[in-house]
């Protein structure tokens, strides 16, 4: 079975490319199981209820989010009540929403997904291995596919959690930095691994705000908003072929789409040309 991981969507442009390609990708790429981080979906900080639900009916079936989680505090009752969203696990016991979701494929099987913050150059949360033990120790040995979105700031913590996390999740795919990496690999133990899968949003910006005010406020620093750039938008993720009856990856490929590639002919060649190049396999 095919998992993906969509980037950060950042604003209104990338929430229009995610929308658009849904559900092309479910088909062409025959994905099974869609997980979007929608950390900057609302004006590039947090999400809303509206935003949620559209992101849903264009075919996610899990929404991910990060430090901004809260950004926006009308999306708490969805946290508190859909299933479809989790917030990171490794928040304290208080905080509102879910540490993990477990949810069906397309394919009928059950999909885990676990979000969680990096402590390196990121605000103070308890420690990522503890909670991610703690949440594996609450799923059910008959789930075997689980994915975690490792929403961390520093390469070391992202790969810390994946060697900790080797051979007990089928992936840790990183987000937050809005830069893709070309690091997607399987780790030794059958976990596929990838330390950022990039952002979905505005590409001529500097991390999808406008430049003029980004290096503005830098020169200068007098406030000004960041508002979202809207020029050069795409899609970046992550495909994982797992085995859903081990729950070992077997592949990983990256994926990064213009809204000019979201035809179905072009969708088609890029899948097949994707789906051919093998995946790096560690030793």
């Amino acid at each position: 079975m095919r998992l993906m991981l969509i980037g950060d969507v950042v604003g209104k442009p990338g929430r229009r490319i995610t929308c658009r390609a849904l559900p092309l990708l479910l088909r062409i790429f025959r994905l099974d199981f869609i997980v979007v981080n929608a950390e900057n979906a609302a004006g590039g900080s947090g999400l809303t209820p509206e935003l949620f639900y559209e992101l849903v009916e264009a075919g996610a079936h899990c929404i991910t989010m990060g430090d901004h989680i809260y950004a926006r505090r009308q999306l708490e009752p969805v946290l508190r009540s859909d299933s479809r969203i989790v917030r990171p696990a490794n928040y304290p016991a208080e905080a509102p929403g879910r540490e993990y979701t477990i949810l069906s494929a397309v394919n009928g099987e059950p999909v885990a997904v676990i979000s969680l913050l990096g402590r390196v150059f990121m605000r103070p949360v308890d420690c990522y291995l503890a909670a991610a033990d703690r949440v594996l120790s609450r799923l059910s040995s008959s789930v075997k596919v689980i994915l975690v979105d490792f929403h961390a700031e520093a390469t070391s913590d992202k790969q810390t959690l994946a060697r900790y996390l080797d051979g007990r999740v089928s992936a840790v795919l990183g987000t937050h930095t809005h830069v893709p990496t070309a690091d997607e690999q399987i780790l030794p133990g059958g976990t596929a691994f990838q330390c950022d899968v990039g952002m979905t949003g505005p590409h001529e910006s500097i991390i999808g705000r406008r430049i003029d005010r980004v290096l503005h406020t830098t020169r200068t620093f007098e406030p000004t908003p960041f508002d979202v750039a809207t020029d050069d938008v795409r899609l970046n993720g992550a495909i994982v072929e797992v085995d859903p009856t081990t729950g070992k990856a077997q592949a990983i490929w990256r994926v990064c789409l213009r809204e000019d590639d979201l035809r179905e002919p072009t969708l088609s060649q890029i899948a097949s040309r994707v789906m051919l190049r093998p995946s790096q396999q560690l030793s």
